[in-house]
């Protein structure tokens, strides 16, 4: 993070809402605006996240608004946290708005038996996760052969290719996914040879950085007919996977913001960071984003159902095949994409960074299962505190575009956590608070040390306090996998 920057001040809208409003930042269309509260913002200054927020608002054609979550931190070009959406007629997309792990996102797994059940066979589970999962940056996957043709299909169908030519995850499985697991219009070709190149062999990976698998039990129960309609319940284990895609993905991002960057000019788009490097929607560079975006989107879904089908298999090897078939999906939402969507009676181009959808009963996106209750919101806490279930709620689509946070947000760099926490006194720590912990190095289980990140309670607090969600059970780690 950067150790100088500006100093701005947003002014406070309400309890759980401040602004920067325009003129902030020379070129700003319309106010910047974040959730949180002040204990929340003091954490939010130390970095660039509040400047790079207020030069969003600056991109040709946005509309209402640049907003951030509470977990907002500073990002590439968008505050991670951030939501912007532009007009799908006259507006941009950036990449920069989506970030390199194209569709990084969150699968919940349910199991049918209780911590309780679980008893001493623990241990064992951890241990046959992180055995079967294949972690770290450049691990190859369980599903080697998604090469090629099969490739092309992944990028085409998402997780459907996988169900038909290999036999991976169900038709209940894509139910339970945003989307369907497939945004429309991908098109394999708009992906490079590159991106292709990095991506192929990498299905079923977990990958490195924040992203894990994470055994856990449901601690509390806040709301009864929502955790019932999840199929939640107190004492239940749970498994949160949090994955991407991968090389593909990080690759697809670096292609189009080279892209974009050359062609700012002939668009007469002038950016105060040209990280924000952008093209208009219906442009040649715009519309080729958008289906290799959709691509590498698609990708990812199948990665985390590679990855699902990975972690039935350990639980079947551990706890048996009945445990293995009881164990179902709650739902995979994504947290870094751009949607064409409508809002208020507009068609915009929806950019989520480090941010999740929070779609409200009856919304006809959300499966029918849900439709009383809202779309299942998961925002995951740090491997030593707490992780949590959430319902979207009807004022998201007032306030954030039908958008919610996806973590607890850093606090602290990878950089100065490592030089704060010694991994292996912390796996220590971790185990002698009852979480079994398996990571590819000390390093990287520093770096994702829980002082590194905000306060997750009270990240939860200020979504439920604004509308945006819901809380409907809190997750307690007993295991992680780490890359």
């Amino acid at each position: 993070m950067s150790k100088s920057h500006a100093v701005l001040l947003p002014q406070r809208l309400d309890d759980e809402l401040w602004e920067l409003p325009v003129g902030t930042v020379a070129g700003m269309r319309v106010p910047a605006r974040v959730f949180a509260d002040a204990e929340l913002l003091a954490a939010i200054e130390l970095d660039r996240s509040l400047e790079q927020l207020a030069n969003v608002a600056t991109l040709p054609g946005i509309v209402e608004a640049s907003l951030a979550m509470p977990d907002i931190h500073q990002g590439y070009g968008f505050p991670v946290g951030g939501v912007a959406a532009t007009d799908a007629s006259e507006g941009v997309v950036s990449p920069g708005g989506v970030g390199y792990d194209i569709n990084c996102g969150v699968r919940l797994l349910a199991l049918p038996l209780s911590y309780d059940e679980l008893g001493n066979r623990r241990e064992a589970l951890v241990h046959e996760l992180s055995r079967r999962v294949p972690v770290g940056t450049g691990g190859r996957g369980a599903h080697e052969g998604v090469r090629g043709a099969h490739l092309d299909r992944v990028l085409s169908l998402g997780p459907r290719a996988l169900l038909e030519d290999l036999g991976v995850g169900s038709e209940g499985e894509l139910a339970f996914t945003e989307s369907g697991g497939c945004l429309e219009g991908a098109d394999p070709a708009a992906v490079s040879a590159r991106a292709r190149e990095r991506g192929a062999g990498q299905i079923g990976t977990l990958g490195s950085g924040n992203h894990f698998l994470e055994l856990q039990r449901i601690s509390d129960v806040y709301d009864g007919a929502a955790a019932a309609a999840f199929g939640l319940r107190r004492g239940q284990i749970t498994l949160l996977i949090h994955s991407g895609s991968r090389g593909l993905g990080h690759q697809v991002c670096t292609d189009f913001v080279k892209r974009m960057d050359a062609r700012l000019g002939h668009y007469g788009i002038e950016l105060p960071d040209r990280q924000l490097s952008c093209a208009p929607i219906g442009s040649p560079e715009g519309r080729a984003y958008l289906r290799a975006m959709a691509g590498a989107a698609n990708f990812a879904w199948a990665n985390r159902a590679a990855l699902a089908h990975r972690v039935r298999e350990a639980v079947r090897s551990v706890l048996g095949r009945e445990a293995a078939g009881g164990t179902r999906q709650v739902y995979d939402v994504a947290h870094n994409v751009a949607k064409l969507e409508e809002h208020a009676g507009q068609r915009v181009c929806v950019h989520r960074k480090g941010a999740t959808r929070a779609f409200p009963p009856g919304h006809p996106e959300i499966p029918v299962e849900y439709a009383e209750v809202g779309q299942p919101v998961f925002i995951p806490g740090s491997m030593g505190t707490a992780s949590y279930v959430l319902a979207g709620r009807a004022r998201s689509m007032e306030r954030s575009f039908g958008t919610t946070c996806h973590g607890a947000g850093r606090r602290m760099s990878r950089t100065a956590v490592r030089k704060a926490v010694d991994g292996g006194e912390l796996r220590r720590q971790l185990e002698a608070e009852g979480i079994a912990v398996r990571a590819l190095s000390a390093r990287g289980l520093a770096e994702e040390a829980p002082e590194a990140y905000k306060d997750v309670d009270r990240v939860v607090e200020i979504v439920e306090r604004a509308g945006l969600a819901a809380r409907v059970v809190r997750l307690r780690p007993i295991g992680v996998v780490k890359g």
